[in-house]
């Protein structure tokens, strides 16, 4: 987040009602909290992600045998999470989910929700097709980035 786009949210904060303020995007996360004295503010850069390291080879002993791969994630078009927060499959406990495994969605439309400091956001399918994965639990906390679904 450049300078400028920094100072104009602390302003903003300062002149406000709004006594805290967090936003997360892709460069990192800048939280502003107005107390007593004024302005506070921190920003931490965004998490780097990286799949664990494989365990080393025993060098003794016959070559061990390879397990078979994973599914691959990327085996259609992948919707991501556009931010942190809680997955939902539907708008309330009782609802009906969005979607499910095997439905036919558009672009644009609602396939799930995920909540952010107490506000509800819609997800929306980036791409239309038919649901193949759902790659996340109802209820299940997940990071920026993250897959989501699967289409194709």
């Amino acid at each position: 987040m450049d300078l400028r786009k920094l100072k104009t949210l602390i302003d903003l904060v300062s002149d406000s009602n709004v006594s805290e303020l967090e936003i997360t995007e892709a460069e990192g996360k800048v939280r502003i909290v107005k107390g007593g004295g004024g302005v506070v503010h921190s920003y931490a850069p965004a998490p780097v992600y990286a799949p664990p390291a494989a365990p080393a080879a025993v060098a003794s002993g016959p070559a061990p045998v390879a397990a078979p791969a994973p599914a691959e994630v990327a085996a259609g078009h992948t919707v991501k999470s556009p931010m942190v927060g809680t997955f939902y499959r539907s708008s309330s406990p009782g609802a009906k989910a969005y979607v499910e495994i095997g439905a036919v969605v558009k672009e644009g439309e609602t396939i799930c929700i995920i909540e952010a400091m107490k506000i509800l956001n819609e997800i929306e399918a980036d791409k239309s097709g038919t649901i193949t994965r759902i790659l996340c639990d109802n209820g299940q906390a997940v990071e920026y980035g993250q897959p989501l679904f699967i289409i194709e």
